[in-house]
């Protein structure tokens, strides 16, 4: 397949890295006004182009990885040049009904939320796409199934994901920080600190993806009687641990939804 991406900032280049690292026989061009930051993506063998409409007749797939304000302005420069194109978006908020009727009736409109962890092949990108649209949905998929997981979710749910998925790259994050940080206190230098509590969370994470379980089912076989796990998880709860995770993920659902 030839992939088209339009946007080519941290997500944008993130899905073209991963493209050309984890996917056989795809190739991959990366549009953006100004394109000295991404020269780099060349030495992968993806083509670099500050037009938007450079050999955009011949790709497979158009992905809009722009801001919301963008959209308008990015449809009317490459929708005279298109036709028969599955154009899916990564824009937040724009729905596939205000997306298909932007791009007309013989283009395909889906919907994905990837994450910036797709240039390791791990991100987990929520797909959605209309019932007539199944068989170019479906190609979406198989192209993202190469970059990590990518279920197929109703749209109702895709600002769900856009917090779940892609701002929970950044709630992650600051947990290991915050275990860096303890580290230090209890004696490593920062990099240690650091590659342990890395390891300790991707570790953590393969198991779920591999035994299919719920976490507290893991959580038992880490805890002991009087243990100093169970000691550590009760102290974390009394200062609200999880109740302020889900807490932050609900916010930040409503700042999406403008509530």
């Amino acid at each position: 397949m030839k992939i088209h991406i339009i946007g080519g900032g941290n997500l944008g280049v993130s899905v073209a890295v991963g493209i050309a690292k984890f996917t056989e026989g795809n190739q991959v061009t990366v549009t953006r006004r100004s394109v000295a930051n991404i020269k780099h993506l060349e030495e992968l063998g993806i083509t670099v182009s500050s037009d938007n409409k450079h050999n955009i007749q011949e790709a497979d797939v158009i992905l809009l990885t722009i801001k919301p304000y963008q959209v308008d302005l990015v449809l009317a420069e490459i929708l005279p040049a298109i036709s028969n194109k599955i154009i899916a978006s990564a824009v937040s908020g724009l729905s596939i009904e205000k997306l298909q009727n932007k791009i007309g009736p013989l283009n395909h409109a889906i919907r994905v939320m990837p994450n910036i962890a797709a240039q390791f092949g791990e991100s987990a990108t929520c797909i959605t796409f209309q019932d007539d649209k199944a068989t170019y949905g479906k190609e979406v998929v198989a192209l993202f199934e190469g970059l990590g997981t990518a279920p197929v979710i109703d749209e109702k749910l895709m600002d769900a994901a856009t917090v779940l998925a892609a701002s929970g790259t950044a709630f992650a994050l600051r947990y290991m920080r915050a275990s860096m940080q303890a580290g230090i206190e209890i004696g490593f230098d920062w990099k240690t600190s650091l590659a342990i509590s890395a390891q300790t969370v991707k570790g953590a994470a393969e198991m779920l993806m591999q035994e299919q379980v719920h976490p507290e089912q893991l959580i038992d076989r880490v805890t002991t009687p009087q243990g100093c796990t169970i000691a550590g998880l009760s102290e974390m709860e009394s200062h609200g641990f999880s109740s302020s995770l889900i807490r932050g993920i609900k916010s930040a659902l409503k700042q999406i939804k403008g509530k």
